[in-house]
């Protein structure tokens, strides 16, 4: 049996944060991964992933995105790579009971700088994009698309060369907790710490030590199109985007870094387990987007040139599982999850390692509670 200070279950975009900013803390850490070092069976790829702090989902994660940007901004000076491209963003819908309203109603409560544009204003800025007549957008400056597997092999090699180990193809059986620590089972060894730091994502249900989570799998798809005009549609004139035409058509976008115009929808197939997830693509799986595509974008042909699945972990609430276990006070649980979670990785890597040092987490994460749903 070996002794480590802190042991961190799956190393995607949460959990290699952990381990990075563990490991800096000056903790002895080890990483389980059961996959390869970055990989496509979970929730951190995909190539690009929208940053944004007019953020639709409330006032309440705007610290948080704040907080991420500047680390987001420190991890590139650290590793020397790009991980953070600004573009700004576009949220569009109607002008009541929408996304873009709800993103106007936190930009205004937290004084972020914003733009508000109507259907007119947004032709003559951002031809890409096709407006009705009542829809409005709201422009916030600062976001931008984040490159999740630089993200994530960045906070990786941070976290070795802080002193972690990080041990891939190693699959985690059980783990139990006691008053002086807890031991962690893999297929070939047992493990004992002081504390464990669960972010595995789509396995959490499994691993969550008797919180039973209503949690739901949701497999979705990410498609990318060809620039039929790449100067309209590259990074330098076009923003990143959401898109609320109603509950069943919501939409985002990134712009071409150079392998196509990326859109993705919500509302995906539902899974009874990660494995369980259904990832072969059929034509009707990217139907509506090429509809949304050939509708409402300008400068982009309406067939995808590629697709890769991804996976959501969705709470109730739609809001993250970040916290001390209420029964393990050992044991921390990390959810980035339903569908917005990886912007907030760098920000989440960071509260870990202060709860592993019993420090306060320098944010309210009352609305995160791993217990709430149970209370």
């Amino acid at each position: 049996m070996t002794e480590i200070e802190c042991v961190v279950v799956g190393l995607g975009g949460a959990g290699s944060a952990a381990a990075y900013h563990v490991a800096r803390s000056g903790g002895r850490v080890l990483g389980l991964e059961q996959f390869g070092p970055v990989h496509g069976h979970g929730s951190s790829h995909g190539r690009t992933r929208i940053y944004r702090t007019a953020y639709m989902e409330g006032a309440r994660y705007v610290p948080l995105c704040l907080r991420a940007q500047e680390l987001w901004r420190q991890l590139e000076l650290d590793s020397g790579e790009s991980v953070l491209r600004p573009t700004g963003g576009l949220v569009i819908g109607r002008r009541t009971n929408s996304f873009a309203s709800e993103s106007l109603r936190t930009a205004i409560e937290c004084r972020l700088p914003h733009e508000v544009l109507d259907p007119w204003q947004v032709e003559r800025r951002f031809p890409q994009f096709a407006l009705a007549p009542d829809e409005m957008a709201v422009f916030d400056p600062n976001a931008g698309a984040l490159f999740p597997e630089t993200c994530v092999r960045a906070h990786a090699s941070g976290a070795v060369e802080a002193g972690a180990e990080l041990r891939y193809g190693t699959r985690v059986k059980e783990w139990s907790a006691d008053a002086s620590g807890v031991t962690v089972r893999t297929e070939s060894a047992e493990l004992r710490a002081r504390t464990l730091v669960l972010t595995v994502g789509a396995w959490t249900s499994r691993f969550d030590g008797g919180l039973a989570l209503p949690l739901e799998i949701e497999r979705q798809f990410m498609l990318w199109f060809r620039a039929r005009n790449a100067a309209l549609v590259g990074p330098h004139r076009m923003p990143v985007f959401v898109w609320d035409r109603g509950e069943e058509a919501r939409t985002y976008g990134v712009p071409d870094f150079g392998d196509g115009v990326k859109v993705g929808a919500w509302n995906g197939k539902v899974a009874a387990s990660p494995e369980e997830a259904d990832r072969e693509y059929r034509e009707s799986d990217g139907a509506p987007i090429r509809a949304f595509v050939e509708q409402r974008l300008r400068g982009v042909e309406p067939h995808e040139i590629a697709h890769v699945a991804c996976l959501y972990t969705n709470t109730p609430d739609r809001d993250f599982v970040i916290g001390v276990h209420p029964r393990h006070p050992n044991v921390i649980v990390v959810s980035a999850c339903s569908g917005h979670g990886f912007k907030f990785t760098s920000v989440t890597g960071e509260i870990v390692a202060r709860l592993a040092q019993h420090e306060a987490p320098g944010f309210d994460l009352t609305p995160f509670a791993p217990d709430r749903f149970q209370r």
